[in-house]
């Protein structure tokens, strides 16, 4: 019965491009859409991400970047350092500004870094320096070309002037970029010498981050200690929270519109045949054997058109950012298992629709031309 779906399915190379070319397009919108909303939260917890640290220490009970604000003195630096299964502290300030070039206005991650930090600067430098001195600003370079800024510009962030040094690339999203300036001129502006806002930790080689969390946590008061992963998981949650609705319903709507195409594409393709399982039954082919054969071109027609989709959808994730746009898609395994999943028993769905019109075939309709 496979061999007979799959020569019948390949049979006619136009209905094959139609029915497979249906499925992959339903599949592409549902694919693109996951892949859409995987990208904006990697991109929004890029910076925790590559900051390099194993742990971040904030305020008490401040949990994540996103509409926070954390403050700490700047002694609670020095007791972290103490803590057993610490390798460094690296201090950082933070605030959420805009930077300012003419008319352009691009909302940012401010991120102010003591001089020769290790930890939290920007990770990938497409063009000049890769820490900023006092004065200079490091910026996104697809924020810098979209505002016309070139390296010796000037741009106004917290109400002063600096001179752009370095272009990074993967800081920006689609709702901010990250920002990298001195903590010196950080402090100046904000007037505070005494204050920061996270302390990024790296771990003694063989310590557990998770351990090592839990000690900075007892040992320190008035912090929050969180591994790395548990922070960007807060910092997703908090992006999930603030977006769930508009999200799942675009999803959903999404879904159900691809679903609904991949069913009726199916259908219609069963019931295009059925002139052939016909002939079949005139040639003595029972029930079952109809049924097993929709069955398998349904679910060949359905992987096909998902491989179709998929390859299409990888496509995108490599051609949108290289015309510059910060949208970044990602497709993540639970995406595919979950489509892929769904489609397979659509397409049993779909194709089962049918089978009672085709279990009720008249062979002789065949020989009536019918």
């Amino acid at each position: 019965m496979i061999r007979l779906a799959f020569r019948n399915l390949f049979q006619n190379k136009v209905r094959l491009v139609i029915s497979v070319g249906g499925v992959a397009l339903a599949l592409l919108l549902i694919l693109s859409l996951d892949a859409i909303f995987t990208g904006v939260e990697r991109q929004v917890t890029a910076y925790i991400e590559y900051s390099g640290a194993d742990i971040w220490v904030s305020q008490a009970d401040v949990r994540n970047m996103h509409m926070a604000s954390s403050s700490l003195p700047d002694s609670v630096a020095r007791k972290v350092k103490f803590v057993p299964g610490v390798a460094s502290v690296s201090p950082i300030l933070y605030l959420t500004n805009n930077v300012v070039a003419g008319d352009e206005r691009n909302l940012a991650y401010i991120i102010g870094l003591p001089e020769n930090t290790e930890l939290g600067g920007p990770w990938d430098i497409s063009s000049g320096r890769s820490l900023p001195a006092e004065g200079e600003a490091i910026i996104n370079r697809g924020v810098a070309e979209k505002s016309g800024i070139a390296l010796g510009d000037e741009v106004e962030i917290l109400g002063d002037e600096f001179k752009v040094t370095g272009f990074s690339e993967g800081t920006a999203s689609l709702v901010n970029s990250v920002a990298f300036i001195s903590m010196k001129d950080f402090e100046e502006m904000r007037g505070s010498y005494d204050t920061i806002s996270f302390l990024l930790v790296k771990v003694s080689d063989g310590e557990s981050p998770e351990a090592v969390a839990a000690r900075i946590q007892t040992q320190v008061r008035d912090v929050t200690a969180q591994t790395r992963n548990d922070f960007a998981a807060q910092e997703r949650q908090v992006i999930k929270d603030m977006s769930t609705d508009v999200i799942t319903i675009m999803n959903l709507i999404g879904f159900l519109i691809g679903l609904a195409v991949m069913a009726l594409t199916v259908y219609t393709s069963t019931l295009s045949r059925r002139r052939e399982y016909g002939m079949l039954k005139a040639l003595g082919a029972r029930n079952t054997d109809l049924y097993l054969t929709v069955l398998a071109q349904a679910i060949l027609s359905v992987i096909l058109g998902f491989l179709f989709g998929l390859a299409l959808t990888l496509l995108l994730t490599i051609v949108i950012p290289i015309f510059g746009s910060n949208l970044v898609l990602e497709v993540s395994r639970i995406s595919l298992l979950k489509v892929g999943s769904v489609s397979l028993v659509i397409a049993a769905i779909s194709a089962m629709l049918p089978i009672r019109q085709i279990a009720g075939l008249d062979p002789a309709m065949v020989f009536r031309g019918r």
